[in-house]
Order: C-alpha cells, then structure tokens, then sequence
C-alpha cells in the first residue's frame, strides 16, 4: 500500500506543476510574448487546457466574478497540496506504513 500512496503523491505533483505551467502560459499569451499562430504553441496550450480545465472548471463555477483575475490554479494547487500532505502522508501513510 505505501508504493500506492507514494505513486499518487508523484501523480500529484506532476498535476501541480502542470497547473504553474498552463497558468505561466495563459500569461504569456495574455501579454503577446507568445504567438498562438506558432503550431508548436498552439499544441502545447491545447493539452494543458485539456489536462487543467476538468479540475478548474468546478472551481471557476463556484468563485465570484473578480474582474479578469483568475485565482482557481492558486484554489486548486492549494487542495491538491491539501490532499497531499494531510489526507495521503498525514492520515494514510502513518495508517498503512508501521513504525519501527
């Protein structure tokens, strides 16, 4: 069981860094530092899209109109660092891994 709650805690920090990764690039669209022509871009947006709006969509739906700033990536970086360290290695792993 410990290699399980170690795996979903990699799986979890790989999402959070995806997160940063589309926010840092929505940003770099919004101020033109990027070419959204560029097909390269165009694709690596497009899959980080795909992978973060499923998470960030329930969120942005529940968060008040605050003009155009979007604060849902800091929303759910923070319940996934939430389920990370206190439900999966605060409550699961001293449960499932026996102290010596």
């Amino acid at each position: 069981m410990a290699p399980l709650i170690g795996f979903i805690v990699l799986v979890i920090d790989l999402y959070i860094w995806v997160v940063i990764a589309s926010a840092i690039l929505s940003w770099l669209v919004a101020f033109n530092v990027v070419n959204m022509n560029n097909r390269f871009v165009l694709s690596i947006a497009d899959m980080l899209y795909r992978l973060t709006e499923p998470a960030l969509r329930p969120i942005r739906s529940i968060l008040p109109n605050l003009g155009g700033i979007d604060i849902s990536p800091v929303i759910l970086i923070l319940l996934l660092l939430f389920i990370r360290d206190v439900v999966l290695l605060g409550w699961l792993a001293p449960a499932v891994i026996p102290s010596t």
